[in-house]
């Protein structure tokens, strides 16, 4: 995985190379705020931290999320962050569905060893609760993505890089208990 990471692009270089929505990508980002007590939680995290993100510029929900977990990653001292393409990499893709939808984007955290600990994605709980409820699947197409590019504008990535940080807690947290048992065996 390593290798792969290393391969795969920054942020900024994929925001070069992005054919679709280029100038909202660099609007979200250039507004994108991680509140400092975010910042402190990731690097209380300790050790070093590798987010893979599997994306597409075409994604909407990429465009709202992927942004703020950059700043994340350039702001929290023991994180970055990389980007490979959701399309050419079905392996990763499959290995990280949402029932049976390869929805994106998907954030996989590496601890310093290569070792996946966690993986959040595509949406915050709280919003793909709220558009898979049968009032808002009843809506038009349109009126359902200006809810959820509403819902974004509201929420600031706040809930993202939240859930995020659990994720890679919990991720920590059940590391801990797999070397105490190892240990005590």
């Amino acid at each position: 995985m390593q290798l792969r990471y290393a391969a795969a692009q920054t942020f900024e270089q994929m925001l070069a190379a992005a054919q679709t929505s280029v100038d909202l990508w660099k609007a979200v980002r250039a507004h994108a705020k991680v509140d400092d007590s975010a910042v402190a939680r990731a690097e209380s995290l300790g050790g070093h931290w590798h987010l893979l993100v599997l994306s597409e510029d075409w994604c909407g929900d990429a465009v709202n999320v992927v942004p703020v977990i950059d700043e994340l990653a350039a702001r929290a001292k023991n994180f970055d962050l990389r980007m490979l393409q959701r399309d050419l990499n079905p392996d990763l893709m499959d290995a990280h569905l949402t029932g049976k939808s390869r929805s994106i984007p998907v954030v996989m955290a590496f601890d310093e060893h290569w070792t996946e600990r966690a993986w959040w994605g595509p949406r915050p709980v709280a919003l793909q609760e709220w558009v898979l409820s049968p009032e808002v699947q009843a809506l038009e197409k349109p009126e359902r993505y200006k809810g959820i590019r509403r819902w974004f504008a509201v929420d600031k990535g706040r809930t993202t890089v939240n859930e995020l940080l659990s994720a890679i807690e919990q991720g920590v947290q059940r590391a801990v208990g797999e070397s105490a048992s190892t240990s005590a065996a």
